[in-house]
């Protein structure tokens, strides 16, 4: 595939994959505003702070180092590409321990929220831990995450009293959806006669070692990543600096804060990382790689840096003035309240 074509179909990725996020995040922000006014500052600090940690940490240290990887390859031989996805298959026993470790610390090492305000502490950090493992993308995410929010609104309205078992409930619904349209997508691949001429069974050599080693590495990487972007949620975690009624506050205007970066710079981030990690070749001087596309890449890195520094200003300049209009409309006045003890 020429450079042209990688980045014609990283462009189309990007569009759709930013589209989608904004036509279903509408929808789940409306779904989440609903839920607030009927759930306790307290409940929304452990799901959104603790819970969401856990289960953020488990995918992101299981799966992330084999993502980057595996896009970095620079070969696209049948030989390669089976290699590649048996290396992918180590992310569940990968998953498998991790989870076990990080259910421990959470349940025996942090502390225990009251079980009258949030009930069903135990139980939930399990469920949310398996929900972890089973996730191990633009559609069939939306519409996973589409029923996590309903499912969410109809137990709180209906059976608020199960507490933590209505968002573990609903995160489970939402990795348990995944799986299924990987495995309806999958039982229609192998049943297509493209099944066939594509190197999809194991065989042997089952592993490209130097995809391994190269996986290790972005292992160090990525767990740099996760403290650097989680940072504040380990620190309110383990240090019990806030209040779980505070962290539920300090999350949900987290959440408004970083909607652009959710909805328009993470998926520009995804997609065009497949196209770097394919037209510049890693490892290898600058200088001895092909400099037509070197200079496509500096010019498409040119043109996003441009885009996002765009953005960027006029959320900066616009942002601030409208920020309370946004906090009243999306939690009410639970953030009405959560602001006012602040400034008394």
């Amino acid at each position: 595939m020429s450079t042209e074509d990688v980045l014609k179909d990283a462009s189309t990725l990007a569009s759709y994959n930013v589209l989608l996020q904004v036509m279903f995040r509408v929808l789940t922000f409306l779904l989440n505003a609903f839920t607030l006014r009927f759930v306790s500052k307290e409940l929304i600090g452990v799901v959104n702070v603790r819970l969401t940690l856990l289960y953020s940490t488990l995918v992101f240290l299981s799966r992330e180092a084999f993502r980057r990887a595996c896009l970095s390859g620079g070969s696209g031989t049948n030989h390669s590409w089976r290699q590649v996805i048996n290396l992918l298959w180590l992310t569940l026993p990968l998953g498998i321990l991790w989870a076990v470790l990080l259910v421990s610390v959470w349940l025996w090492m942090l502390e225990v929220p009251d079980p009258l305000s949030v009930p069903y502490y135990s139980p939930a950090v399990v469920l949310f831990a398996l929900g972890g493992v089973q996730e191990l993308k633009v559609i069939s995410e939306s519409l996973a995450m589409i029923a996590k929010c309903s499912i969410t609104v109809v137990l709180v309205v209906f059976a608020r009293e199960w507490g933590l078992y209505i968002f573990a409930a609903a995160h489970c619904v939402y990795t348990g959806f995944l799986v299924l349209c990987y495995a309806a997508y999958f039982i229609r691949f192998l049943g297509s006669k493209e099944a066939s001429k594509k190197s999809f069974p194991l065989r042997s050599p089952l592993i490209d070692w130097t995809l391994a080693r190269l996986t290790w590495s972005f292992f160090k990487q990525s767990f740099l990543k996760q403290i650097l972007t989680e940072g504040e949620r380990y620190v309110m975690t383990f240090l019990n600096v806030l209040s779980f009624g505070d962290q539920g506050i300090y999350d949900i205007v987290n959440n408004l804060g970083s909607m652009v970066a959710r909805f328009v710079f993470l998926p520009i981030e995804e997609s065009f990382y497949i196209f770097f990690a394919k037209v510049i070749e890693r490892g290898r001087d600058v200088k001895s790689q092909k400099q037509e596309e070197v200079a496509i890449a500096a010019e498409v890195l040119e043109c996003l840096l441009k885009l996002v520094l765009v953005i960027g200003l006029i959320i900066t300049v616009f942002g601030y003035g409208f920020s309370h209009l946004a906090l009243d409309i999306y939690g009410g006045s639970l953030l009405s309240s959560g602001t006012e003890s602040k400034t008394k």
